[in-house]
């Protein structure tokens, strides 16, 4: 599998806000996943943080992940979704994108919405992933 960012000088400086413009992948196996909350398992929300929520929420994606064999170097997308109420706290989101993918992170669309399921919930990711070939597939 072959996997490539794209963060063109043509555009704005997205790395900063830990994501990249594009990811190309080549080979492997596509992976969707739900939504992502910040909840634990036991479907407590963590925090009424927004970066210990979005923080969780990727370990979450992290945790499907690796029961597929793969982890967040695999993730190609990012689909975030931000309670309306949270937007001036988004430095919180970059923050936790820098410090779970420091190198090569994934594309990304952010999307303000004015509430998601449970009241205490601020953000919500979706993710999708490309992981290497299954043994079985070779």
């Amino acid at each position: 599998m072959r996997r490539d960012v794209m963060n063109p000088e043509a555009v704005f400086n997205t790395l900063q806000y830990g994501f990249s413009q594009a990811v190309i992948v080549e080979g492997g196996r596509r992976m969707l996943l739900s939504g992502q909350v910040g909840v634990d398992a036991d479907e407590n929300t963590v925090s009424p943080r927004l970066g210990d929520q979005t923080r969780i929420a990727i370990d979450n994606i992290a945790a499907v992940l690796s029961e597929a064999g793969g982890d967040l170097s695999h993730v190609a997308f990012l689909r975030i979704y931000i309670v309306q109420s949270a937007k001036d706290e988004q430095d919180a989101i970059s923050q936790a994108l820098l410090e779970r993918f420091p190198d090569q992170p994934p594309a990304t669309s952010w999307v303000l919405v004015s509430g998601l399921s449970e009241p205490e919930w601020l953000i919500e990711i979706e993710a999708e992933a490309v992981l290497p070939p299954s043994a079985d597939c070779a």
